[in-house]
């Protein structure tokens, strides 16, 4: 299938893990990707080992206002539009409340809803010019169910679930094109988490109500994003897509 070809897709927390899987997944499918991580050593080689030629990586912290402002500027010179945005670039703390800090709080905060209002904010002029514009924000399952020691992370991700729907219905009302998804994933193994699934005994602790007895895999979330980002869920906004084996529907 190429049903990004000559398609521009920006992807952040591009990296490692779900992100670089997106990447990998868009390039194959005839995207020119953008990968956007604050990781400047590990970015070459996520470049590199994407199919294609021609995508770009770009260092980025995604709480800072002025970096997202520079690379919408570089988009607009290169490109003049943006058609995919994969808000991913995520940060976890779990801790009961009692014991998070208000600084602890803030970063989690910044780094996985202040960011989506900052991108989607900025790069919307772009998102427009496209046409056929494609946001998908990677929340979670912990953004629709919640769990013990999980405060600022679930309160982060369910935000990221309402934020979406908005966008959604302000593009709507706009009629600028631009649809607006977002995907909840469940525990899915990436190099974040594969200490903690080597083992045994956290793994069946974390995958105990897990109908599925697996973490999901990097690539079956990517698998997700790019239904989301694609023409075939071109009816789709304001939608939520849970990819989590089944744990949300006991």
């Amino acid at each position: 299938m190429n049903r990004f070809e000559g398609r521009i897709a920006l992807v952040t927390g591009a990296a490692s893990g779900i992100g670089l899987a997106t990447c990998a997944r868009l390039a194959s499918e005839g995207a020119h990707v953008l990968l956007a991580d604050r990781d400047a050593q590990k970015l070459p080689a996520a470049l590199a080992a994407l199919s294609g030629e021609g995508h770009e990586s770009h260092v980025l912290d995604v709480t800072e206002e002025a970096g997202w402002l520079a690379l919408a500027r570089v988009i607009g010179e290169r490109h003049g539009r943006l058609d995919v945005l994969v808000n991913n670039a995520g940060y976890g703390s779990f801790a009961p409340i009692a014991d998070t800090s208000l600084e602890t709080w803030r970063a989690v905060m910044a780094v996985n809803m202040e960011s989506i209002f900052l991108s989607t904010k900025i790069l919307m002029p772009l998102l427009a010019a496209s046409g056929s514009g494609a946001i998908v924000n990677v929340s979670s399952i912990r953004g629709i169910i919640a769990g013990v020691n999980t405060g600022s992370y679930s309160a982060s991700k369910g935000a990221v679930r309402m934020f979406t729907k908005v966008t959604a219905l302000e593009c709507a009302a706009a009629g600028n094109g631009v649809r607006a998804n977002s995907i909840h994933p469940g525990h899915t193994a990436t190099p974040l988490t594969a200490e903690a699934y080597a083992d045994p005994v956290i793994a069946r602790q974390l995958l105990a109500d897990v109908p599925m007895g697996r973490p999901g895999e990097a690539e079956e979330i990517a698998d997700g994003i790019a239904f989301l980002a694609s023409d075939d869920a071109r009816y789709m906004t304001g939608s939520e897509l849970v990819v989590d084996g089944g744990k949300s529907a006991q």
